[in-house]
């Protein structure tokens, strides 16, 4: 009889221990977790360096923020994002499409006036939803029109895509598309659907909605399998940059393709979920342990992603590319 886990390791599957002490811990930094874990200065990182990101339109750094003058401002923007800068797992942000009279129309379709705007932004500042409820800014920025070959795969909400990225080679990648019980939001663990994508061309493989396999998207019933996400060489590149940016050797990459700008980065996330195996419906170990046992590896974003085709299982087996 074969036990569960040897199933598992079998398949290359890694579990959280092993992802936290083998990778986390020794790849990444504590000092450089700031560099992440503040969306703000992420932002700042990015631009730096020449990569897109959603503009900001305003930043909320104290109560007199909200107060003086903020409603004004806003009537400025059709459309807009709240979010927390040190949050995590999407909460804390509401997504702002429309207006309707004095009211903000959320992407879900529910109202809310500019009292309740104010009231989530000073639970923000007071930490409500920071990492460890530390005090908080709030960030309002673009929203995302996401590109159109998303339509009939993703409800209401913005899809991104996560890659997880190690020693700057992206090893695994899979669209997060909202949901009704997402609340819009292309955040797992509140019920959105991940889907494994082909790092050879971009084509997306299975589904997982709440650790379950899923072929179609609960809402819009199409098939999740089959289609190519576009400008899938520039989304690897910018994947591998984004290492060159704050020097975590475990990351996580959230890109998102506006429909007029093309792919933005999101955010980094220094401890990236492992839903994106049951997506790919394979174990990120081998790929990670190859790159581990390197001793040297490309200077260039474009190398390394070059280096990350050639080590990708469907490299060397093109009859598995479809599955």
């Amino acid at each position: 009889m074969k036990w569960p886990w040897q199933t598992l390791r079998e398949a290359g599957i890694i579990g959280m221990n092993e992802r936290n002490g083998r990778y986390i811990a020794h790849y990444n930094p504590r000092r450089l977790y700031p560099l992440v874990d503040d969306k703000l200065r992420t932002k700042q990182l990015a631009i730096e360096a020449g990569i897109a990101v959603p503009e900001l339109y305003h930043r909320i750094a104290i109560e007199h923020d909200i107060h003086d003058g903020l409603a004004a401002k806003l009537a400025a923007h059709e459309s807009f994002v709240v979010k927390p800068a040190k949050g995590a797992g999407g909460d804390g942000i509401i997504v702002i499409k429309g207006r309707l009279g004095e009211d903000f129309l959320r992407s879900s379709g529910a109202r809310m006036n500019f009292a309740d705007l104010a009231h989530h932004m000073s639970n923000i500042l007071s930490g409500a939803f920071s990492l460890g409820g530390l005090p908080d800014q709030a960030m309002i920025e673009y929203c995302v029109e996401f590109d159109p070959v998303f339509a009939a795969v993703s409800f209401q909400g913005v899809p991104d895509i996560r890659t997880v990225v190690f020693r700057g080679i992206p090893v695994a990648a899979m669209l997060r598309l909202p949901t009704r019980a997402s609340d819009g939001k292309a955040n797992l663990h509140q019920g959105a659907v991940g889907v494994g994508i082909n790092l050879l061309d971009g084509h997306t493989l299975q589904g997982v909605m709440n650790s379950a396999p899923v072929s179609h998207h609960p809402d819009t019933l199409q098939a999740l399998a089959g289609f190519v996400v576009p400008q899938w060489d520039k989304v690897l590149r910018l994947a591998a940059q984004c290492y060159d940016l704050a020097r975590l050797g475990y990351l996580g990459v959230d890109i998102v393709l506006d429909r007029d700008k093309g792919p933005l980065v999101l955010e980094l996330n220094a401890r990236p979920g492992l839903a994106i195996q049951m997506a790919n419906g394979r174990g990120l170990r081998p790929m990670l342990e190859k790159i581990a046992a390197m001793t040297s590896l490309p200077e260039s974003a474009s190398d390394r992603v070059a280096l990350a085709l050639e080590l990708y299982p469907e490299a060397r087996d093109p009859t598995s590319a479809k599955a």
